[in-house]
């Protein structure tokens, strides 16, 4: 079975240097040419790094060497390529696309028709399913970073902009750090909305403003930090958010690497409206006990009739144990002024 988008290559891989956004270090990574997407990949754990939509492809600098890709022409990500075999495929990938695109000229009414039929069809067949989760398994994570930023701001404009006091932000970063460590998602406090937690793509997290005026501390705030992030791994949230942007934006986020950010418009009302995801009893007892966080705080704020939460009272793993403070009183007090006017 065929396993690139060329016939006479059943493997093409070959090594790069990829830079995820221009402020960020050049890092080699190895390349590996698909039948519909590049993988990015680092070469010591082989994990993947990041996903290309051939389409989408762009190259920077035509006819200069090392040859310069990007997965669109306004993504943050560039791929440098040396290597002739691998930048041969690519241009013939980029070759037939561009010879197959419509031209000016009498049949171009009628090749926009059948593209426009195209996009209907596929959007009967596979949209809200397959397609949706195909395109969400393409994005790369600095694309998601983005189309979450369009949807935070979409979320502001019914919730209230993210509080932005520096001391309570500094301490709320730290307090994210302490948490989740190195990879913490960016946490932001809302100042409207019903919803006490929610979370978007790009690693993004939001929580209430009362979850940080109404408690003694940061316990409960780090507990609905801590279940929102669970919610994040059980459910892409790239997905619901495709969803709303319709078929045309999900196709063309799938072959440019963009989604036109008018198609996000509204998603932060359907998402305060929509019931969260529940999230088993025994997964929020680990994320508890992993991030040394006592689970009792959050079960009594979630719940305080205790019929859902008492599970998490009871096994608490943090009930009798000592454990390492989550910020300092001087944070505390910062992060509960981080909505001040």
């Amino acid at each position: 079975m065929r396993s690139t988008a060329l016939k006479q290559f059943t493997k093409l891989e070959s090594t790069g240097l990829w830079r995820e956004a221009p402020e960020l270090q050049r890092r080699e990574v190895i390349v590996n040419f698909g039948e519909a997407s590049l993988t990015i990949a680092d070469p010591r754990s082989e994990n993947a790094l990041s996903h290309w939509s051939l389409p989408a492809v762009v190259r920077l600098n035509p006819g200069e060497m090392p040859a310069l890709y990007a997965p669109g022409h306004q993504a943050l990500e560039t791929l440098e390529i040396d290597d002739k075999l691998m930048i041969e495929a690519l241009e013939k990938v980029r070759a037939a696309l561009a010879s197959n695109r419509p031209r000016p000229g009498r049949l171009r009414g009628s090749l926009m028709l059948a593209g426009s039929a195209l996009v209907l069809i596929l959007g009967a067949i596979f949209v809200p399913g397959a397609m949706v989760n195909h395109t969400a398994a393409m994005v790369p994570q600095t694309t998601r970073l983005a189309i979450g930023r369009v949807a935070l701001d979409d979320l502001g404009k019914v919730a209230g902009a993210p509080c932005a006091d520096p001391s309570g932000e500094a301490a709320l970063r730290r307090l994210a750090t302490r948490l989740f460590g190195a990879e913490a998602p960016g946490l932001y406090i809302l100042r409207d909305g019903q919803a006490r937690s929610l979370h978007l793509p790009g690693n993004i997290i939001t929580l209430h403003r009362d979850l940080v005026e109404k408690a003694d501390g940061p316990e409960v705030l780090a507990g609905f930090a801590l279940a929102e992030d669970e919610r994040s791994d059980m459910d892409d949230p790239l997905v619901p958010l495709l969803r709303h942007a319709g078929l045309r934006a999900t196709f063309g986020l799938l072959t440019t690497g963009q989604l036109d950010p008018a198609s996000v418009a509204g998603y932060g009302s359907t998402l305060l409206t929509t019931p969260p995801l529940a999230v088993p009893d025994a997964a929020l007892l680990a994320r508890f006990a992993a991030a040394d966080v006592p689970s009792t705080p959050y079960a009594k704020a979630f719940d305080p009739t205790g019929n859902t939460s008492q599970a998490l009272i009871e096994a608490d793993p943090l009930a009798r144990g000592e454990r390492r403070p989550l910020m300092t009183d001087s944070d505390w007090i910062g992060l509960q002024s981080i909505c001040a006017d």
